[in-house]
Order: structure tokens, then C-alpha cells, then sequence
């Protein structure tokens, strides 16, 4: 675009720096001992463990970019209505610690916010109207009731789902399957224990015909190139692919991170970072993942040779060897292969099938509904009670039990133990813990804070935080500020937008846009993208943003330039479709000024800036 707003520019520039933020320093990990493997490698597999959450810059870097009042004085603010338990247990501590507080958003503010973490969707400006004008006092209940039984909301979860279990190419066509199942899954909201279940104990002749087997799938590890023929198993590593099977559902369902176990002791290498697991033996790992042991993993062959990423998987194998050759490994050393789960020692009983005593005992552990509310809780309100939400310390869990010298690792413990208990009543529905979450005065405060912040405050859940929009939230919300759908073959038709797929998807410009953007590529755990100069060069360079924005093709600009002879009207619309806001008093003097010079290079311009907007980059 040749001309750009000055004032927009400015604040878009304000915000530009946020996006080069670097990394913590890491704390430098302890020599690795006897068993372990060599140093080097230590320090590279454990670094994440080391280094502190990045959740711990939430308010620093919502009070950057919704700056709070002036210092001295705070106004008063009135107290928040206590809505459910969860502001029984937020602001109860909030009280007794005298931390000072954000009032409740507007119903602009949380109409977008609302949106966005439910759906992953930005406003419409007839939505914003609609819902401004409604003077029902439960319209915020009922908002959320209808986003949670909303298509969108299927499309959003489904697609989280997907990244969660890294959902890529190795599980052949069978991903669109496991895409088609998780949407089901969400839309007639399923327990989730009964999912969790499910995929844990699935078998198939096929994982394109099994939706629930293609997580078994997608975790294989490749043993050789190619299979001799039908009856080789050595295509697929098969302890191997028990082992990081045992560790999938661990992180994904239980919130607890097995991989430095899976290769030795935790004693001598994890007491600085986990009492629990340093307290776990590599033989206690080798009999969890015992449960998989008689799971065998084939290509499927047809026609004389094997069908990459399709996959039988059943039951009819020798059980676990410890002492088995490993290809990711370091050497197995022996042990029992008893099967036992690894929170609480049990037993199968004689008549279980292991795969599915393992998912029983792993679904009704209470440590599965406790990560599973943790998990949503950081989606919903910026970071998790327990943080990272799949880096549990079981040892540090308890307020009346903590090992001496160590720090509480839950910022809320009873909230969590609530939460999950909630959870576990109410049949482990997602729907009704999103709308519990949602619905509570702790999740409606304001991002805007009044007064002088201080970053102590961000444990308490003092204020609202942002967060930057993934990319596929990102795509969307061009899509819809300027009404100009993606064109995304999905099945035998199109779609327009990027959360409804499968997985990453389009021509050269979109998958650029989409990766710049950090769209997870799935062949790693889903983590927070860091800040890049990057994600606001290419929303400025991109055609993803510069070719929708142009007067054509039935985009916003041509219908508020071909619909309203009054550009105040042309500028009001913009505002509220790009940022769910109108425009201020000098925003609209700049604006029209812009459009009387040009109608068409005008708006555009307007367009473009808007999206380019710090504001429009994040969820408030």
C-alpha cells in the first residue's frame, strides 16, 4: 500500500517491539550421572525443564500493550460479582493478600474476547450492534451458551485437538478421519474420559477405517526403510513406538512428562526441576509402558507392497522387553515387564485386556481430570494454574505437604482440585468447563487495569491477559474483517477458512503467511510461538492481507464504498469489522481526511492499517 494512516501507523509501531522479546536466560542443568547419557546430549534433551515458563510475562506484556492508569492513587473499583466457585477461590485470595484488581470488561470488550477464545472468531459488526443493545442482565450466559454449541466453537477445538496430537502426514489419510471423529467427538460432546478411552484402546485393520487407532498411528516409529513383506513388523520399531506412545498419553492426558524417564533415573538428574520424577526410575517407565507390550504395529500391505500410513494395529504380541534394542534411546538395561500404572503401582487383574486396564486406570485418576481443567484453563485465561500444562510435579501439589525448600508449584491448588472435581461430576463434558470458565467474573475482568501494575499481581489473575492470535485465528480474522474467504480444498468441496481444515493447507503465499505466523507443523508438542519482527512484515507484505483489502471481488471496502455515499459511515463500519471498536474522534478525522484525498486508495489504506494494528494482532 502506497499511504498509511500516521496515527494508526504510530500505535501499530508502539506495539512493534513486543514482537522481538527474547527468550529467558536458561539455568544451566547438572551434570548427567552414571547411567545418563553424555552431558551434551543431557543439556540439549532437558533444556526446556531448566528454563522457566513464559507464561511468568503474561502481565508484563499485557500491561505493555493495555497500558494501566497513572501512578499513586488507584480509583475505586467496584467488587466483583462472585459468579461461581472458581471467583470464591480467585478472589478470595485476591482479598487476603490485598492485591488490587481490573473492574469487569465492557460488553464490547468481552463480546471479542469471548468470541476469539471460544471459536477463534472476531465479531461481525451486526453481532457488536446486537449485542450492545440487548439489555437482558444474562446475555453474557446465553452469549456463551450459543458459541459453545456453535459450529465455529467444533471447528476451533477440533483443530486445537489435532495440534495437541500432532496430527501430520504419518497418519496417511486416516488424519482426516481423526479430524472428522474429533469434530463429532466435540459436537455431540462426548465425555472426554470416554475419548481418552477410546484412543488409548484402539485397534484396526486399518487406521483409515478406526478413527481413534490413528493417534497409535501417528506416534509409530519407523524401524527400516520398507517392509519385506505382509508379515515383516519390522517396518514399525515396536518397543520403541510403546515408549513414546506411554509418553503421548501422559503429556496429553495426564499432564506429566515421562521423556527423561523413558531413558534413565530420575535420581542425580531432576531433583532441581521435578521432586516427583526424580523419585522415578527408568524400571517403574519400563513397566508403565508394559500395558503396550503385546501391541503390535504393521503397515498394511496390499497389492504386493505396504501402504505408507496405514497401519494394523492389535494385540497379539510377546509383551514388553526390557532389555529390547532401542533406535532413540540409550540401551534398555532388564527388569520386570509386569505391567504396572505408573501413579499408582496397580495391577492388571487377570481377566483385563492391558491396553484397555491402562486406559481405565489413566481416565479415572484423578490427576487426569486435574490436567485436563488445567489444560483449558490456560487456553481460556492465559496460562495455567499449573504451568507448563504438561509439566506436572506431583510432589509439589499439596500445600500441607511440600518437600522442604521447594515452592508450591499450583497457583490456585483447591481452585484446581475444584475445577477438576467439577469436571469429573459433570460427566467430563468440555462444553460445561469451557462455559464454567468463561461465565465466571475472574475470566470477565478487564484487561485494562487502573492504577500502577506490578508483575506480582499476574499470579493472582489480577487483570485479563493477551494473547497474540495463533495463525489460523489470524487468517480467519483478515478472512472475516474483510469479507473475503480462503478458497482451502477440504474434502470433494472448498472452505474459507483455515480452522476448519485438517491441518496446514493452501498455495505458496498462505502456507508462508500461516508458518511466518507460527502455525504449528505438528511434528513437535504444540508450545507458545515467540515474538518475531516477522509476524508484522508479513501481515504488512503479505498478499493474504494486501489482495483482500483492495476494492474488488465483493470485498468490505467495495461494499461500504458501493453501499454508504458518508465516508464517517465507510470509517465507522471498518472499525468495527477489523477491531470490534469504533473509531475515536481523531481516528475518524484522519480517516476521512484519507478518503476524501481518495475514496478507493483511501479505504484501503484504512483497511490495511486497521489489520496492521497492534490491537487486531491480539485477544484482550
Amino acid at each position: 500500500m502506497k499511504r498509511i494512516l500516521p496515527a494508526i501507523l504510530s500505535v501499530w509501531m508502539g506495539g512493534l517491539a513486543l514482537f522481538a522479546q527474547n527468550e529467558e536466560a536458561r539455568k544451566q542443568p547438572r551434570e548427567a550421572q552414571q547411567e545418563a547419557m553424555p552431558p551434551e546430549q543431557f543439556s540439549k534433551t532437558h533444556a526446556p525443564l531448566f528454563s522457566a515458563p513464559k507464561s511468568n510475562d503474561a502481565g508484563s506484556l499485557t500491561e505493555r500493550l493495555v497500558a494501566s492508569g497513572p501512578d499513586g492513587e488507584r480509583p475505586e473499583v467496584p467488587p466483583a460479582p462472585r459468579r461461581n466457585f472458581i471467583d470464591r477461590f480467585i478472589f478470595q485470595k485476591i482479598e487476603r493478600d490485598g492485591i488490587p484488581y481490573a473492574p469487569l470488561s465492557t460488553d464490547r470488550e468481552f463480546l471479542r474476547r469471548v468470541k476469539l477464545d471460544l471459536t477463534g472468531r472476531i465479531p461481525s459488526p451486526a453481532e457488536i450492534r446486537a449485542f450492545l443493545a440487548d439489555t437482558d442482565p444474562a446475555k453474557r450466559d446465553k452469549l456463551i451458551d450459543r458459541l459453545v454449541d456453535s459450529e465455529a466453537w467444533v471447528d476451533k477445538w477440533a483443530y486445537f485437538f489435532m495440534d495437541l496430537f500432532r496430527a501430520n502426514g504419518k497418519m496417511g489419510r486416516g488424519k482426516h478421519l481423526f479430524h472428522y471423529w474429533m469434530k463429532e467427538n466435540l459436537r455431540s460432546d462426548r465425555p472426554y474420559d470416554e475419548v481418552a478411552r477410546a484412543i488409548i484402546a484402539a485397534s484396526a485393520k486399518s487406521n483409515h477405517v478406526v478413527a481413534a487407532a490413528n493417534l497409535i498411528a501417528r506416534e509409530h516409529v519407523q524401524g527400516k526403510a520398507s517392509a519385506d513383506d505382509g508379515d515383516d513388523f519390522g517396518m514399525v520399531h515396536q518397543l520403541d513406538t510403546h515408549d513414546e506412545l506411554a509418553i503421548i498419553y501422559a503429556k496429553a492426558f495426564l499432564g506429566i512428562n515421562l521423556s527423561c524417564v523413558s531413558c534413565h533415573d530420575g535420581q542425580l538428574h531432576l531433583e532441581e526441576v521435578n521432586v516427583w520424577l526424580s523419585r522415578k526410575t527408568r524400571q517403574e517407565f519400563f513397566q508403565y509402558a508394559a500395558f503396550l507390550g503385546r501391541t503390535r504395529y504393521q503397515m498394511y500391505w496390499e497389492n504386493g507392497m505396504g501402504n505408507a500410513g496405514e497401519f494394523i494395529i492389535d494385540d497379539h504380541g510377546p509383551g514388553y522387553d526390557t532389555t529390547g534394542q532401542s533406535m532413540i534411546r540409550v540401551p534398555r538395561l532388564g527388569g520386570t515387564n509386569e505391567p504396572a500404572f505408573i501413579l499408582t503401582s496397580e495391577r492388571m487383574k487377570p481377566e483385563d485386556e492391558p491396553r484397555a486396564a491402562l486406559a481405565r486406570m489413566l481416565s479415572s485418576h484423578p490427576q487426569f481430570a486435574r490436567a485436563t481443567v488445567n489444560l483449558f484453563w490456560a487456553q481460556l485465561m492465559g496460562f495455567g494454574i499449573v504451568e507448563p500444562y504438561d509439566e506436572f510435579d506431583l510432589g509439589r501439589q499439596d500445600p500441607e505437604n511440600l518437600p522442604r525448600g521447594w515452592e508450591l508449584q499450583p497457583s490456585h491448588p483447591q481452585l484446581l482440585t475444584r475445577l477438576a472435581e467439577d469436571f469429573e461430576s459433570g460427566g467430563y463434558r468440555l462444553k460445561r468447563l469451557m462455559s464454567t470458565i468463561c461465565r465466571s467474573s475472574a475470566y470477565q475482568l478487564s484487561a485494562r487495569f487502573p492504577g500502577q501494575w506490578k508483575d506480582s499481581y499476574t499470579k493472582y489473575y489480577a487483570r485479563k491477559f493477551v494473547r497474540r492470535l495463533n495463525a489460523e485465528e489470524l487468517h480467519d480474522a483478515v478472512v472475516l474483517a474483510t469479507d473475503r474467504p480462503g478458497n482451502f480444498e477440504f474434502g470433494t468441496g472448498t472452505v474459507g477458512m483455515a480452522m476448519q481444515l485438517s491441518g496446514p493447507a493452501g498455495e505458496r503465499e498462505i502456507r508462508y503467511f500461516m508458518e511466518t505466523l507460527g502455525q504449528s507443523d505438528r511434528n513437535t508438542p504444540p508450545r507458545r510461538i515467540a515474538g518475531s519482527l516477522l509476524h508484522p512484515l508479513v501481515l504488512m507484505q503479505s498478499p493474504v492481507v494486501a489482495e483482500r483489502v483492495l476494492a474488488e471481488d465483493c470485498s468490505r471496502v467495495q461494499q461500504l464504498l458501493d453501499r454508504y455515499s458518508d465516508d464517517a459511515r465507510v470509517v465507522e463500519e471498518m472499525f468495527l469489522a477489523t477491531l470490534s471498536r469504533p473509531a475515536s474522534d481523531r481516528e475518524q478525522e484522519i480517516a476521512q481526511a484519507a478518503l476524501q484525498r481518495n475514496r478507493v486508495e483511501g479505504a484501503q489504506n484504512l483497511q490495511w492499517a486497521l489489520i496492521n494494528n497492534v490491537e487486531f494482532l491480539f485477544n484482550y
